[in-house]
Order: C-alpha cells, then sequence, then structure tokens
C-alpha cells in the first residue's frame, strides 16, 4: 500500500489525509500542537467547496449545520444595501448557498472522518527530503524549570508526502528557496463569536473607508464577525472590543450591539497576508502543497478553506500509488492556475475596501449600485469561475472531465 503523510492537522491537512485514505493510501497526519484548537472562530463553505466535500461523503453534514438565509450581500457604513442577491438564487445557479459554521466544528468532524489513528498530535516535521519522500519530525518532551524541550522523534519513508503547514510554511520555504513568499495586505482583522443580541441580523458584509464588517448568524444563539482597517503589520493594540469600537460604534446595526456583545479577551486579531507572486509549481519531488502553504489569499472571497479542500481532493483524485513525475505535476497543472486566479482577484476586492479618499469611496459605492441595478444578478454571475468548480472525475473511470479552471 502506498504511503502519504501529511504534514499539519488544519482543514487542509485533514481533508488530504482523508480524501488520501479513501483513495487507498496509508496516510499518518502530524500535527505539532499537543491537541487540535482551531485557530479563528467560523468559516465560509461555499457550493464548490460543498462539492469537493461531496466526493468524501462529508457535504451533507457539512450542510445541516448552518446556512446562510435570506437576502446577503454588501453594504455601505449607514446600512444602504450597495449589492445584495438571495439565498434561493444563489441555489438555483449553483445547486448549493453558503454554510456558515463553527471552524471548530469542521475540524472536528474532518477529524472523525480521518480516525484519530491516523493522527499523531505534539509531532513537528523538522524537515523533508522531497527526491526521498523522508519526513523528520521531533516530538515535545517534557516540562523543565526552562519550559518545554524538544526530542528527537523518527523519520517517516513516504511515497507522497503532503505539505499543509500553513501560511509560514517552512516546507514552502525550503522548497523555493529564492520565492520572496506571502506579503503584507496593508489591512488587519478582527474575529469572534459573540451571543446573538436582540436586533434582526442579516449575514452582510459592510464597506466604509478603509474598513469592512461582517456579521453571519451561525445559530438562532450565535453570531460570527469580522472586521479589517488600515494598520500597520504588527501594529500593537490595546482592549480588542474598545479598538472596534473605535472604529465601528457608530456603523448602522447591528454592528453596535455585536461588538458590545463581544467579550475583548477572546476576539482574535491577526494581520492579513497573501501570495502575490504565485509560486512556480505546487509540487516538487515527492512533496505537494495544499491550501495556505500552497496559496495564502486575503479572506475577502471566503475561499481560504474552499480552495484547501479542493486542492485535497483534486490531488488525491490524480494522485497514484507509483507517483510517477506526471501525476504532481497534473496536481500542479490542475491547482496552480485556478489558485492564483482565486488570490488574485480576492486582492482585488480587499484592495477596493482599503480606499480611504471620500470620493473615491463615493464612486465605488455608486459604481456597485448601479451595476446591481443594471445586472440585478451581478453579484452571483461574477463568482461562476469560482462557485461553478466541479471535482474531477477519477482517472480512468471513463468520466474524466477538468475542472474549470
Amino acid at each position: 500500500m502506498a504511503k502519504a503523510v501529511v504534514i499539519g492537522g488544519g482543514i487542509g491537512g485533514l481533508t488530504a489525509g482523508i480524501a488520501l485514505h479513501r483513495e487507498g493510501w496509508e496516510v499518518t497526519v502530524l500535527e505539532r500542537a499537543p491537541r487540535l484548537e482551531p485557530v479563528g472562530s467560523g468559516l465560509a463553505i461555499s457550493a464548490n467547496g460543498l462539492r469537493a466535500l461531496d466526493t468524501l461523503e462529508l457535504g451533507d453534514a457539512v450542510r445541516e449545520l448552518s446556512r446562510v438565509q435570506g437576502q446577503a450581500g454588501v453594504r455601505a457604513a449607514d446600512g444602504r444595501w450597495l449589492t445584495h442577491t438571495t439565498e434561493d438564487k444563489a441555489r438555483q445557479r449553483y445547486g448549493d448557498s453558503v454554510v456558515v459554521l463553527l471552524r471548530a466544528t469542521l475540524v472536528d468532524l474532518l477529524v472523525k472522518a480521518l480516525g484519530p489513528q491516523r493522527l499523531r498530535l505534539d509531532t513537528t516535521a523538522t524537515g523533508v527530503d522531497a527526491a526521498t519522500g523522508t519526513v523528520r519530525t521531533a516530538a515535545t518532551g517534557p516540562e523543565t524549570s526552562t519550559g518545554k524541550v524538544r526530542i528527537d522523534g523518527d523519520e517517516l519513508r513516504a511515497d507522497l508526502v503532503v505539505a499543509a503547514d500553513g501560511i509560514g510554511s517552512p516546507v514552502r520555504a525550503a522548497l523555493f528557496p529564492g520565492h520572496p513568499g506571502p506579503v503584507y495586505a496593508g489591512v488587519t482583522a478582527w474575529r469572534g463569536l459573540v451571543p446573538r443580541p436582540d436586533v434582526p441580523i442579516q449575514s452582510s458584509e459592510s464597506w466604509g473607508r478603509g474598513t469592512v464588517f461582517g456579521a453571519h448568524p451561525i445559530s438562532d444563539d450565535l453570531v460570527y464577525f469580522y472586521a479589517t482597517d488600515l494598520a500597520p503589520a504588527g501594529a500593537a493594540h490595546g482592549d480588542q472590543r474598545e479598538e472596534l469600537l473605535r472604529r465601528f460604534g457608530g456603523w448602522h446595526q447591528p454592528v453596535p450591539a455585536v461588538l458590545r456583545a463581544a467579550d475583548p479577551a477572546r476576539i482574535i486579531r491577526n494581520d492579513l497576508y497573501y501570495l502575490r507572486e504565485p509560486l512556480p509549481a505546487m509540487h516538487s519531488g515527492r512533496v505537494a502543497l495544499v491550501g495556505d502553504a500552497a496559496h495564502p489569499m486575503t479572506p475577502n472571497l471566503g475561499q481560504g478553506a474552499c480552495q484547501a479542500i479542493e486542492d485535497a481532493v483534486v490531488l488525491a483524485r490524480l494522485a497514484d500509488g507509483g507517483l510517477a513525475a506526471y501525476t504532481l505535476s497534473a496536481y500542479t497543472e490542475a491547482r496552480l492556475r485556478r489558485t492564483a486566479e482565486v488570490v488574485r482577484r480576492s486582492m482585488s476586492i480587499c484592495a477596493m475596501t482599503k480606499l480611504r479618499n471620500p470620493v473615491a469611496v463615493a464612486l465605488r459605492d455608486r459604481g456597485m449600485s448601479l451595476a446591481t441595478r443594471l445586472t440585478p444578478d451581478l453579484m452571483l454571475r461574477s463568482m461562476d469561475g469560482i462557485l461553478g468548480w466541479r471535482p474531477p472525475a477519477r482517472p480512468g473511470s471513463g468520466q474524466e472531465r477538468a475542472a474549470p479552471a
């Protein structure tokens, strides 16, 4: 049986482990953390991600968790709709809407599908030989007076190594040492979960002058929110809720109500980075990169998790036990152009949200409103190339069809 080692127990790594196991691989997923505590609070799985999960028989389980309902879209800071659509229209066009759920819930679902026996926690990959598929590991030793120490682990030999080790991927840096890596997008982001306040809430994102605030009900009593604003990389902030209220407290409801319900200690803030220059390939030797290790992107299209899931499913469909050179070349061919375009489009939207000049912001908002009036389904049509994606058939099934780029 062909062996695969997956480095990273996030959404992309877990999905890759499940997909490869279902294709007959012996899989080991390495995760450096002693327990899985997913960073982030909520995420969206769109129609393309749900179709990818369908190939693993997990799509329906995700669909049952939560769904955007009614009208959704982009508003101005005063609450005016700039562009919008409805769940029904999305379902008619793509066969699915968008599921908004807790990141931890999705991770739990994936771990269960993978099988805990295939997941090695508290194990760090310290090096990878792409030519031989050898992964060197280390484990965290017992607590000492100077803290926890790392002890040498073992070497794992694999026919395929999947690097799903995140935006700061050491594997990517080692495989492509001349690549500049992720660059700062110019904005910082806050995320959190709050008890649902006693005001009407529809899934929407509101744009101001260089600022964005989004709120999405996850259940009858829970709301996921996020916000972005321009800031220097690494800038220090104090009380996160006070900082958000200072920036967004005068916006339309439910923004102030959501922020007042937030626990400052549970608000997550991080600067946003993306891969401005695509990698020359998404593989090298016996190593394939997936998710943020391959194509970190800004969250403006809500496609980070979906693209990682797509990567995993396509890789498993294309990979064979012999791992001939063409196999991973086919993976790069199937994924590199598509993911680079999603990164580019996401950053182009980010650039629109970064506008601060009042005249530019007014023109942007007026242009969005006018375009929507002239073409009511513009918001959906603009996403056809992303949301209309279909997973490739298994090679040799007689139903091969390339996923659209």
